[in-house]
């Protein structure tokens, strides 16, 4: 990959060092507490990020893999502490995390007052120049404001407020693709500003054009193989592939790729981006891509247009030739191989209706594990536990974890 390919943009602004961020306060609550996310690229960042449920541990894990060590995972997510180095390699390597998210400010907010004051206190001027755009995003729970679009918008006019009084005009709003994405939890009455380094959800890899009915999230999948323990020293089959996402997660960690090598993120538009950091850090990584044998991993579908879009999605990640699909039915599904690892996502069946016809296809899921997949370790995705009970097998783990609302569990099977 280019070094410009890095680049967002290439056009060339003022920047000012994000170390100047001002600490005087305007009418600001006594116990806001602020954290100047515009910093040099050794100060410390208060960042979180944001994981599927159930996957919290999985994403603390990757993060320490990183050399990120302060960290605190807890429900929907880690927190963790880090610099601008640490901010970008996290976003480029993360597989199982949604986004990464920079804290700014915390404050108790009981009201629109409270809320444009905390938010207004913020030094915007020298994160947001008035040639930029912005967007708010809003998440509310258990708080005195119910209404996101409300606080999105009383979040918005603190800031352009804010940026107006220091720079005699203010930024536009661009909700599809702005330079600063501001992110506002509000829980508990208590409110959290960020500033989302992610961009477009991490689990937009760029290699999914397309997407068929009911698509696997990246990161769900990533997830999965991850749980599996498998580390590419023995072969890995999906036979229910579809467009293929879970063999393409398994194929970017056994080549090492990183899964946001072809993407671009939030941080890229920010005034202190540091391309030089960026491009060394992305130089690094390429460096250890490795290619993958022959025959590691399988994916089988009896969907054409499925196997062409896997086939397509293959090839956009960098892979082509390195996983090998096939038409074949459930039934027909043969492993290569004393042992390996197969791991299947299965349909749910929350229609009305379909679970009755979705049995016999879990009856054959136990069929064709216990007949045909002697030695390798079976796994099923699913988030009908009455249906996995057609399977027939008794699962040696369960892991939970949930497919958007859904809540999953990922069944595990020794087959013998």
């Amino acid at each position: 990959m280019s070094k410009s390919n890095h680049i967002l943009r290439p056009r060339v602004r003022s920047v000012r060092p994000l170390e100047k961020v001002s600490t005087r306060l305007t009418d600001s609550p006594a116990d806001l507490k602020i954290n100047h996310a515009v910093t040099p690229a050794t100060k410390p960042l208060n960042c979180f990020a944001a994981v599927p449920r159930g996957a919290e541990e999985l994403a603390g894990a990757e993060l320490l893999a990183l050399g990120i060590c302060d960290t605190k995972p807890g429900k929907g997510g880690v927190a963790f502490s880090t610099d601008l180095n640490g901010l970008y390699r996290a976003n480029l390597w993360l597989r199982t995390a949604s986004r990464v998210l920079v804290q700014l400010a915390q404050f108790p907010c009981m009201g629109p007052a409270e809320l444009y004051t905390g938010v207004h206190a913020i030094a915007w001027q020298d994160i947001i120049t008035p040639d930029m755009t912005l967007a708010v995003d809003c998440s509310l729970r258990d708080s005195a404001l119910t209404h996101s679009g409300f606080v999105a918008l009383k979040t918005k006019d603190a800031v352009v407020d804010r940026i107006r009084e220091s720079c005699g005009s203010r930024p536009n709003v661009d909700t599809a693709l702005p330079d600063v994405r501001i992110n506002v939890h509000l829980h508990k009455n208590v409110c959290t500003i960020s500033l989302d380094s992610s961009g477009d959800s991490l689990d937009r890899r760029g290699y999914r054009l397309e997407r068929n009915e009911a698509p696997l999230r990246e990161t769900l999948a990533a997830a999965v193989v991850t749980l599996t323990g498998w580390d590419g020293s023995i072969p890995l089959a999906d036979p229910m592939c579809g467009s293929g996402t879970i063999p393409v997660e398994a194929a970017l960690m056994a080549a090492h790729i990183p899964p946001g090598l072809q993407r671009r993120f939030g941080f890229q538009r920010w005034l202190n981006f540091d391309h030089e950091l960026w491009n060394r850090i992305c130089e690094e990584a390429e460096k250890g891509i490795r290619k993958l044998p022959v025959g590691l991993i399988t994916g089988y579908d009896l969907d054409n247009r499925a196997l062409l879009l896997a086939g397509r999605n293959t090839a956009k990640a960098g892979l082509e030739g390195q996983i090998h699909f096939f038409h074949a039915a459930l039934q027909e599904f043969r492993p290569e191989g004393d042992k390996g690892v197969v791991i299947i996502n299965p349909p749910y069946g929350k229609r009305l209706g379909e679970e009755e016809d979705l049995r016999e296809l879990y009856c054959q899921i136990g069929d064709v594990m216990k007949k045909y997949c002697r030695g390798w370790t079976g796994y099923v995705l699913t988030g009908n536990l009455e249906l996995a009970k057609y399977i027939g097998l008794k699962a040696s783990r369960r892991y939970v974890l949930f497919n958007g609302a859904i809540e999953c569990r990922l069944l595990k099977y020794d087959l013998y």
